[in-house]
């Protein structure tokens, strides 16, 4: 066996932290120790095959940094924001890592609504102390579900302020009986505060009013021979009870635990976490990642990332499959009061196979995607002629409404499927107007520009578009100075169409490479256009939520006028169905609508006037 690169002559006999880095002093991996010698001497221990226990290390470090650190303590704090900073790339970092799922109201509202939360925070510049918190729930199908429901009995609004404010007529769901419709002024806040307290009662545990409904409905649907409908109801009725009862896997002791359960295949593994509270089981999650570590470590990074900085704080007891390195550090750092259980038998046991039965199953399907992901990637990069080693893919979309609040969204693959790490959101700054081709260039030499610096560029970068879009992002790379990202351009498909007096004839989607005179078309079936279209289709998706949440910032221009406020812009907005359809009206006609005083009608007609 050949001896690493890295040195173990001045690792300390001390608690810290170390760092392994490789040639480009790119951070590989950050560990914490009591005794820095002791662990990194360790992994000079060899495997079976004669190797490094830890191959990345044997392979890519060249020297190992250390830092000291007073206590074990402190050693925990300094890893977690080390690897905060760095992001290695060997460190476990579950992003999808989320607190409970509960249900907020703010009885601050006039017209409260529930809203889905996962902390108990209170909102940005909304005063604490009148918001009810409810849950937490075992998963979002469940509580959403049971919310449709609730609506069916208390039918209360759940659409955003943004939409409420600027309605001047119901929507479908008042028509169906499932939104009292105040944003029109259809119910009085008084007898919506009483559906708010109904509400509230159910979802402190009162379901019985909810049951008979839903029983009464299932048993109407059953006599009228409505089989498929009755189960439907059926469905609902047993999905509701699921969410409030005591459920059977959970233990008679009643105390607060949390059973972590592992499934790994080679590099893929899988933590999936079952949460105990107050004798019901209230998360059930699975956590993916890849990671060569053994598994000890692999365990003891998880918890870590689990639980340490504060994220959540330790249950009664954490059920574990086996102890993982460090226990006794991870055991005094981030809970003194919570007891660590390595199960052989009992009830422990068998809620340690029921996490292990779920993590299996995630695994599973953890590696049916990426195999999937992986072979479309491989056909792309044969049919499109790309670097062989291409893996991670970039997309940008813009999105606007009329030239107006541009913003753009970049989407990033990793080797087929989906980095949420290196999503990024845009506001086009520097163009004036609807201009996609100007906007494509600012944001993708923006993009470029930032990872040229911090060294973080994709191999591949797709353009919503033709050749003219393309040739902006060509313009784009160069002026960046990022010669080695590769670019093409992906065009929709058409359907035959006719335009000024020309037939144009169908075609499928097709690819634009620089320096092509022809664009390639796509396979209708293929795995290597499914692809595409999925980064498309996500960038697009990505672009219009972060356009909405903007627009949902613009303001009417009623509200700039100086006396009307929300309740009289409803008015008028009810009245004359639309700003357009005040700013058309008289004086005489704005002096008859309640609240708008003949000055006040004069006022709202010279400012849209004016206008």
């Amino acid at each position: 066996m050949s001896e690493p690169r890295w040195s173990l002559d001045e690792a300390p006999e001390r608690p810290g932290v170390y760092l392994f880095r490789d040639g480009s002093d790119q951070v590989l991996y950050i560990g914490k120790a009591v005794n820095l010698k002791s662990r990194l001497r360790s992994y000079r221990r060899p495997g079976a095959d004669g190797r490094l226990n830890v191959a990345f290390l044997e392979r890519d470090a060249e020297r190992v940094e250390t830092i000291v650190t007073r206590t074990e303590g402190e050693a925990l704090l300094l890893e977690d924001s080390l690897i905060k900073q760095y992001k290695p790339k060997h460190n476990i970092r579950l992003k999808d890592d989320k607190s409970f799922l509960m249900l907020r109201i703010d009885l601050n509202e006039d017209f409260p609504r529930f809203k889905f939360v996962r902390s108990h925070r209170p909102e940005e510049n909304k005063p604490a102390g009148r918001s009810r918190y409810f849950g937490p729930f075992a998963s979002s199908r469940i509580i959403r579900r049971t919310l449709e429901d609730l609506h069916r009995v208390v039918p209360l609004r759940d659409c955003p302020d943004s939409v409420m404010n600027h309605r001047s007529r119901p929507c479908l769901k008042h028509q169906i009986g499932l939104c009292s419709a105040p944003c029109v002024n259809r119910i009085e806040p008084s007898a919506y505060s009483q559906l708010v307290g109904r509400a509230m009662d159910i979802l402190s545990g009162d379901i019985r009013e909810l049951e008979t409904d839903l029983s009464t409905r299932m048993q109407a649907a059953s006599e009228s021979l409505e089989y498929e409908r009755a189960a439907d109801w059926r469905d609902r009725l047993l999905a509701l009870r699921r969410t409030v009862e005591n459920q059977a896997v959970c233990p008679k002791d009643g105390i607060d635990r949390d059973v972590l359960a592992v499934a790994r295949r080679g590099q893929r593994a899988v933590i999936h976490r079952l949460s105990f509270r107050e004798g019901r089981l209230t998360e059930s999650r699975s956590h993916r990642f890849e990671s060569e570590l053994p598994d000890p470590e692999l365990l003891h990074s998880a918890v870590t990332a689990l639980y340490g900085g504060g994220r959540r704080g330790l249950p009664g007891e954490l059920v574990l499959p086996w102890k993982p390195s460090e226990d006794a550090l991870l055991a005094e750092t981030l809970s003194r009061t919570c007891r660590w259980i390595f199960p052989q038998g009992g009830a422990g046991k068998r809620m340690l196979d029921l996490a292990g039965e779920n993590a299996r199953a995630t695994l599973s399907n953890f590696e049916s995607e990426a195999a999937g992901d992986e072979a479309a990637l491989e056909q792309l990069i044969d049919t499109l002629d790309l670097d062989p080693g291409t893996e991670v893919m970039d997309c940008f979309d813009i999105s606007n409404l009329q030239g107006t609040n541009v913003v753009a969204s970049r989407v990033r693959f990793r080797r087929g499927h989906s980095d949420r790490s290196g999503y990024r959101r845009f506001k086009i700054r520097d163009v004036q107007g609807q201009d996609d081709f100007a906007s494509m260039h600012e944001v993708v030499l923006r993009s470029l520009k930032r990872g040229v610096k911090e060294g973080d560029l994709p191999d591949l970068i797709v353009i919503d578009g033709g050749q003219a879009q393309l040739d902006k992002a060509l313009e784009a790379r160069s002026e960046a100075s990022a010669w080695g990202v590769q670019m093409i351009g992906l065009a929709k498909a058409r359907s035959a169409r006719t335009v000024k007096g020309q037939s144009l004839p169908a075609t499928e989607e097709r690819v634009f490479k620089p320096g092509a005179q022809h664009a390639l078309e796509l396979a209708k079936n293929s795995a290597s256009r499914h692809l595409l279209e999925r980064i498309r289709d996500e960038a697009h998706r990505f672009a219009i939520t972060y356009h909405r949440k903007e627009r949902g910032r613009i303001k009417s221009r009623l509200d700039s006028i100086p006396g009307v406020g929300a309740k009289r812009r409803k008015t008028l907005l009810t009245k004359f169905g639309s700003v357009q359809g005040v700013s058309q009206a008289s004086v005489e006609e704005l002096s008859t609508v309640e609240g708008i005083s003949p000055d006040l009608a004069r006022v709202i007609h010279d400012h849209l006037v004016g206008d």
